[in-house]
C-alpha cells in the first residue's frame, strides 16, 4: 500500500526508475543521496522520506543493483561505494510498518552479505592491482563499504552474528595485505564495542576461526599498524567475556600463548595494550577467582543434576517397582512352566515305557498261548515261521532305509538328469524350427534328375494306368451336338434369371416397407395423446392386414360389451369369434390405403 502525501521527489526518481534502461538505473538511484543529505538528520521528515523509498522498492533497487557485475555499471566502483552508503543510511532508522518480517527476515541479511560480497571482490581488486594510484583508490572504495556495513550493523545489531558467522567475513579477515586487515579488524572492533554479546552466539568453529587469524596476526605480522589493531580487538574480546579469556588460557589450540607474547617486542603505540593482555593472561592474577568461579558452577551443575536425577528416580519409583513385580512374577512363571514340562516329559517316558513293557508282556502271553494250541511236532516250525516273518519285518524296513537314503543321495542327479532333458529336448525343438525355416525359404533347386531305371518304371507305371483307363473317344457331330444343348440351356437360365431378380427385388422392397410400418407404430403415440392427422399415417395399404385389424378390433369390442356371467369361463388370452357377415359388413366401410371406397 502506498503512503500518502508522498514526496514528490520520491515520486519522480521512482517513475525515472521504472522507465529507465537497466543501464542507467544505478545513476538515477545515486539522486538518493542528496535528497537524503539536504534533508535535517534525524528529523520526522527523514523518517518520511525513508519509508516512501521503501514503499517504493528503491531500497530493493539498490540490492540489484549491487548484486550486478561491477563492470557492468556505470561509474564503476565510484558508483557503487555511494549506493552502499545510500542503501545502509536508508535502513538505518525504519520504520517498515505491516512489511517489518520481511524487511528484519530478509532484505537486512541480504544487505549485509551484499556489502561483505562487495569488500571481498574489492579485496581482489586490490590486490591485482598494479598502480599505486588505483591501489588507493580501491582502499578508499574498500573502506566506505566497510563504514556503510559498520553503519547497517550498528543501526540493527541482530546483523552482527550473521556478519560474524559469514564465510566472506572469515576471507576478509584472513587476508595478507596490511591495509586491507587493518580495516576489517578495526571494523569488528567497532562492531564489538557496540554488541559484544552476539559474539558467545556464533558456532565455535567460527569464533576459533577468529582467535586463531587475530593471533596469527598479531605474532607472525611485522606490520606495527596491524599488531596494534590486533591487539586492541583481541584485549577487547578477551574483557569484555570472561569465557574467552579462560578458552584463551586453559585450552591446549592456546598453550604457550603467554610464552610467545612475553618474547615479542610491542611498538610504543600499543605497549600498553599489550602489557594489559599479557596481564590478562597471566595465572597469579586471576588464577585464584577462577578456580572459585570453576568451583562454584561445579557445585551448582552438581546440585542441579543431583537434583534432576533424585527427582526422576523418585518419578520412576513406582514404575520400577511394577516392573519390578512383573518381572519377578514372569521369571517365576517360567520356572513353574518349565518344571510343569519337565513333569510331563518324565511322565510321558515312564508311560512310553510301561505301555512297551504292557505290550512285550502281552505278546510273551500270546506267544506262549500259541505254544501251548501248536501241537509239539509243530513248534520248531512255528519258531521258524515266526522268525523268518520278523526277519522280513527288518529286512523290509532296513530296505526302505536304504532306498530312501539311495533316492536323497541320487536326487541332485536325477534333478541334473531332468534339467538335461528339459534342455536336450528344447535344443531339439529349436534345430527342427530352424531346419523347418531353412526349407520353407531355400530356394526351388527344380526336380531331380531320374535314373534310367527310374524312368523305365515310371513309363511302365503310365503305361499300365492308361491301359485300364481307357478314353472315351466321341466324334466330332457328337461333340456339336453337345456344345448347343449347353448353349441353349445357358440361354434358357439367362432368360428365365430376370422374372427371380424382379420378384426377390419386390420382396426386398415389401420387408422394407413392413419394417418401416413396424418401427412407426412402435413410436406412435397412445389414442389420448394422438392429434390431428396422425392416425391416418398408419392406415394399411393391404387388405388382409385391415380385415386383421378389424376383426381385432371387433373381438375386443364384443368381449368389453358382453356381460359379466359369460366371461366366467374365460381367460385374458382367449379369443371371440366373430360371424363371417358382420365381418364383411363392416368391412365395407374400412378405409384400405388411405382411400374411402365408392
Amino acid at each position: 500500500m502506498k503512503p500518502k502525501g508522498t514526496d514528490p521527489r520520491i515520486l519522480s526518481l521512482a517513475a525515472e526508475v521504472a522507465k529507465s534502461p537497466e543501464q542507467n538505473v544505478p545513476v538515477i538511484l545515486l539522486k538518493l543521496k542528496e535528497i537524503i543529505n539536504n534533508t535535517p538528520f534525524g528529523s520526522s521528515e527523514l523518517k518520511k522520506i525513508k519509508q516512501d523509498i521503501y514503499c517504493y522498492d528503491l531500497i530493493r533497487y539498490c540490492l540489484l543493483v549491487l548484486s550486478q557485475d561491477c563492470s557492468r555499471i556505470q561509474g564503476g566502483w565510484a558508483t557503487i561505494s555511494q549506493l552502499t552508503q545510500i542503501l545502509s543510511h536508508c535502513c538505518v532508522g525504519l520504520e517498515p510498518g505491516e512489511d517489518a518480517e520481511e524487511f528484519y527476515n530478509e532484505l537486512l541479511p541480504s544487505a549485509a552479505e551484499n556489502f561483505l560480497i562487495l569488500g571481498r571482490q574489492l579485496q581482489t581488486c586490490f590486490i591485482n592491482a598494479a598502480k599505486g594510484e588505483e591501489k588507493d583508490e580501491l582502499l578508499h572504495f574498500f573502506q566506505i563499504v566497510t563504514d556503510s556495513l559498520f553503519w547497517l550493523v550498528g543501526g540493527h545489531v541482530q546483523l552482527i552474528q550473521n556478519v560474524l558467522q559469514s564465510e566472506h567475513f572469515l576471507h576478509l579477515l584472513q587476508t595478507d595485505n596490511v591495509q586491507i586487515g587493518s580495516t576489517v579488524m578495526n571494523m569488528v572492533q567497532n562492531i564489538l564495542q557496540i554488541n559484544s554479546g552476539d559474539l558467545l552466539r556464533i558456532e565455535a568453529k567460527t569464533l576459533h576461526s577468529i582467535l586463531d587469524e587475530v593471533i596469527f596476526k598479531l605474532l607472525s605480522t611485522p606490520s606495527p599498524v596491524l599488531r596494534s589493531t590486533a591487539t586492541k580487538l583481541l584485549l577487547l574480546m578477551a574483557e569484555s567475556h570472561q569465557e574467552i579469556l579462560i578458552l584463551l588460557r586453559l585450552s591446549a589450540c592456546y598453550k604457550g600463548l603467554r610464552n610467545l607474547l612475553n618474547k615479542q617486542k610491542p611498538g610504543i603505540e600499543f605497549r600498553h595494550e599489550f602489557r594489559q593482555l599479557i596481564s590478562l593472561l597471566s595465572p597469579k592474577v586471576y588464577q585464584e577467582v577462577e578456580e572459585q568461579k570453576l568451583h562454584q558452577a561445579a557445585c551448582l551443575i552438581q546440585a542441579y543434576w543431583k537434583g534432576f536425577q533424585t527427582r526422576k528416580r523418585l518419578k520412576k519409583l513406582p514404575s520400577a517397582v511394577i516392573t519390578l513385580q512383573r518381572n519377578f512374577r514372569s521369571k517365576r512363571a517360567k520356572i513353574l512352566l518349565k518344571l510343569k514340562r519337565q513333569k510331563e516329559e518324565e511322565e510321558n517316558r515312564l508311560q512310553l515305557q510301561l505301555e512297551r513293557q504292557r505290550a512285550m508282556r502281552i505278546y510273551r502271553e500270546v506267544r506262549l498261548n500259541m505254544l501251548e494250541i501248536v501241537h509239539p511236532g509243530q513248534v520248531e516250525k512255528h519258531n521258524r515261521e515266526i522268525e523268518e516273518k520278523s526277519a522280513l519285518i527288518i529286512q523290509k524296513h532296513w530296505r526302505g532305509y536304504r532306498e530312501r537314503k539311495n533316492f536323497h543321495q541320487q536326487k541332485p542327479s536325477l534333478v541334473e538328469y531332468k534339467a538335461a532333458v528339459t534342455l536336450q529336448r528344447a535344443a531339439l525343438k529349436f534345430l527342427e524350427r530352424c531346419r523347418m525355416k531353412k526349407k520353407q525359404f531355400a530356394p526351388w533347386q527344380g526336380p531331380r534328375e531320374l535314373t534310367d531305371a527310374q524312368r523305365v518304371e515310371l513309363k511302365q507305371h503310365v503305361d499300365d494306368y492308361v491301359r485300364r483307363h481307357p478314353s472315351s473317344q466321341m466324334s466330332d457331330v457328337a461333340s456339336r451336338e453337345l456344345h448347343s444343348q449347353a448353349q441353349e440351356r445357358l440361354q434358357h437360365y439367362f432368360m428365365g434369371r430376370a422374372p427371380e431378380d424382379r420378384a426377390q427385388q419386390h420382396r426386398e422392397a415389401l420387408k422394407a416397407q413392413i419394417n418401416t410400418n413396424i418401427e412407426q407404430l412402435m413410436k406412435a403415440p397412445t389414442l389420448k395423446e394422438a392429434e390431428g392427422k396422425e392416425p391416418e399415417l398408419f392406415l394399411s395399404r393391404s387388405r388382409p392386414v385391415a380385415a386383421t385389424a378389424k376383426q381385432a378390433h371387433l373381438t375386443t369390442l364384443k368381449h368389453i360389451q358382453a356381460p359379466w356371467w359369460k366371461k366366467l369361463g374365460e381367460e385374458a388370452g382367449d379369443e371371440v369369434d366373430v360371424p363371417k357377415d358382420e365381418l364383411d359388413i363392416e368391412l365395407g366401410t374400412l378405409f384400405i390405403g388411405g382411400t374411402k371406397p365408392p
